[in-house]
């Protein structure tokens, strides 16, 4: 994209090279102020169009240390240094004509070479904007559409000299200075033009809709709950854009990734020059339960709960919970986390609520185990099947793992129950089971049992 960017602003600097060398020696041979001034435009033009070709070179090179949002505002600095060279061929057009239209007499020769090197300028620069027009859309490049926008007023401002050659053959001598006031006219006229673009650039103002279109776009992505401070610039044929979007603060922190990663793809899609940056702000939505409200608050701390137990007892809030503590922590170390994690619950749900913790030991390392004779098992395995005996609903013991490390030994096994049992009904049954073995087994560390609907043989 960058060879075609060098390519065509090379041609239109050659284009403009000799086109000023023919008007400047049609101006002179004729004595026509007008075809002179469209001379000395083109001089500028090439002057222009050299600038930008050095521009698009210099823009597309890679970030560095020194310009860490890349060069792309030097095509911004060489369209302002065009702006420039505008103004001042208007202001010289602008005396030269003021001259000629005070002066008694003036000498203008209108000639069929006259008229058409005006015709060739105007077929030249019609189709050198086409394509400038084409490759600056397609590639973002402030520059190319710098040079695009000005030759197009070159087509306006030739075809008033041709006016003022017509007013010449006429007999109207004087219709060739007012010929070279209108071609002022029209280069001071691109000149703002281009200017007020060019300024607007330099000083980050933001393109007319592109936040709002970013918005829009944002705000689609699921995920997001609030899109806030967009803020969008150009920089050469990049679109630097910057935004924080509002998420979930339950959401954990891969779906967050994932939800800052459709956001970037989701605009790229719309607009292929952006270059974006996404921030990320945490955001407690209305419809959280207590529940939930507890967990980011552990969650915001770096602490694991479980077991959480919500109660309302009249208008008062009740809200205890077992804490996930490491086994080998003083106990005034544990006590102290407990303490500050119940701060933080009442920050979140009032002074008023009363909360309670349960400290247990978590462990840090996976513990070294080996599997039981075979005797101990069908022990445990008689001792479970006796304990679901007296419940209605639990159907049968399957799938038992006993291991033992260091002398205690870890149990799990599973459990086919009644599919229509409710979840608090077969947890309490499965909780009975665990303890009257554990009170058979002294031995026993840690048991868990996982129960599953007698029809999902499958998840066995």
């Amino acid at each position: 994209m960058s060879n075609e960017k060098e390519s065509v602003a090379l041609t239109s600097m050659v284009a403009s090279a000799a086109m000023t060398i023919g008007k400047l020696i049609v101006g002179f041979s004729t004595g026509s102020l007008g075809i002179l001034s469209e001379g000395v435009h083109s001089l500028l033009d090439f002057v222009a169009t050299a600038l930008t070709y050095a521009a698009v070179r210099v823009s597309d090179t890679p970030p560095d240390d020194g310009h860490p949002y890349g060069h792309g505002k030097v095509e911004g600095v060489a369209a302002l240094a065009e702006t420039a060279l505008l103004f001042l061929t208007s202001a010289w057009i602008l005396f030269e004509a003021a001259q000629r239209l005070l002066a008694d007499h003036v000498e203008v020769e209108a000639t069929w070479w006259a008229v058409g090197v005006i015709v060739a300028s105007i077929v030249i620069d019609f189709f050198r904007a086409r394509e400038l027009s084409r490759v600056a859309k397609e590639t973002k490049s402030q520059a190319l559409e710098a040079d695009a926008l000005h030759f197009s007023s070159d087509i306006l401002s030739s075809s008033v000299v041709l006016v003022g050659l017509g007013l010449v053959w006429l007999g109207y001598p004087k219709g060739d200075p007012l010929a070279a006031i209108g071609v002022a006219l029209f280069v001071c006229l691109a000149g703002y033009r281009l200017g007020r673009r060019t300024i607007d650039t330099l000083i980050d103002a933001a393109p007319v809709g592109v936040a709002d279109r970013v918005s829009a776009l944002v705000a689609a992505v699921p995920g997001v709950a609030a899109v806030r401070g967009v803020r969008v610039r150009p920089g050469g044929s990049t679109l630097f854009v910057d935004l924080d979007i509002a998420v979930s603060r339950l959401l954990p922190p891969g779906r967050v990734a994932t939800v800052v990663e459709d956001v970037s793809n989701a605009i790229r899609a719309e607009m292929s020059e952006a270059e974006v940056r996404v921030g990320t702000q945490s955001l407690a939505l209305d419809d959280e339960t207590i529940l939930e409200r507890v967990g980011a608050v552990a969650g915001h701390l770096g602490q694991a709960v479980h077991h959480v137990t919500v109660q309302r007892v009249g208008e008062a809030l009740s809200v205890a919970y077992d804490l996930e503590v490491d086994g080998d922590w003083p106990l005034n170390r544990a006590h102290g986390v407990a303490t500050a994690l119940e701060g933080a619950i009442r920050s979140e749900l009032g002074d008023s609520v009363e909360v309670e913790t349960h400290i247990e030991p978590r462990s840090g390392h996976p513990v070294r185990s080996q599997e039981v004779d075979s005797a101990t098992v069908a022990s445990i395995q008689a001792a479970l099947s006796s304990a679901i005996a007296g419940h209605d609903g639990l159907l049968d013991i399957h799938s038992l793992r006993v291991r033992e490390a260091d002398g205690r030994l870890y149990v799990v096994f599973h459990c086919h129950a009644d599919p229509q049992m409710p979840v608090f009904q077969a947890h309490e049954a499965i909780d009975r089971v665990e303890r009257r073995v554990r009170g058979a087994w002294p031995s026993i560390l840690r048991i868990v049992g996982h129960i599953e609907p007698a029809h999902d043989k499958g998840s066995e």
